[in-house]
């Protein structure tokens, strides 16, 4: 069966329920999980995360208040501690210039506000794209390893890398920045289910379906 993005989202949504994504209980949280995930999986990213809520509990200004020794400290076990240490540091302090006001940063930056992201140290277009979703509650398409996989499955060809998918693919106007999470969450869920190893694809629900991008 021929599928748009709409309906590919209506279907794994039928089919796996909500996603309930990004598991997180704040924006705070949810940016120190989009860090720490760069380069490694949920497992050490998670044990960062875990020390992050034991020492700060995920407020701002507390995490704005620890020292280099402190943050690498905080985040090793996600690795690459030193980037990630200033992509922390880096994020924070440009919020806590702008008050962590999140919707006034959005309205405040416009169109200018991706850029802006990736300005910071240690932010990537994929890191980018979780802040624009989760943080800035604005509709976009996550790239993932996964999404690329599981449109590669689907018969879309040609995604090497985030910005191949990225520049191909944009979320139907009808999207809400709660699909937008939603669709990323199940993207991931499915991928984590079915593509591990990705010959696994062809025993789920999705088998035999062709994605048309638009």
């Amino acid at each position: 069966m021929e599928l748009n993005l709409q309906q590919l989202y209506q279907k794994m949504r039928q089919a796996m329920g909500p996603s309930g994504w990004w598991p997180a209980e704040s924006k705070e949280e949810i940016i120190i999980g989009a860090i720490m995930i760069q380069n490694t999986n949920w497992r050490n990213a998670d044990r960062a995360v875990a020390n992050f809520r034991r020492v700060t509990k995920f407020n701002p200004d507390a995490i704005c208040q620890l020292n280099a020794d402190e943050l690498v400290s905080l985040v090793r076990p996600a690795g690459f501690y030193k980037n990630k240490s200033k992509a922390v540091r880096s994020v924070f302090n440009w919020l806590r210039a702008r008050n962590f006001d999140y919707r006034s940063i959005s309205d405040q930056d416009g169109d200018k506000l991706r850029n802006n992201l990736l300005a910071l140290h240690g932010v990537g277009d994929e890191t980018a794209d979780v802040f624009l979703t989760y943080i800035f509650d604005r509709p976009t398409f996550i790239s993932d390893k996964y999404a690329r996989t599981l449109f590669t499955c689907l018969g879309v060809s040609g995604l090497t890398n985030y910005a191949s998918l990225a520049h191909r693919c944009q979320l139907p106007k009808s999207f809400t920045a709660t699909m937008a999470q939603d669709f990323h969450g199940l993207i991931d869920e499915f991928g984590k289910q079915h593509l591990h190893p990705v010959a696994d694809f062809q025993k789920s629900f999705l088998a035999g379906d062709r994605l048309i991008l638009s």
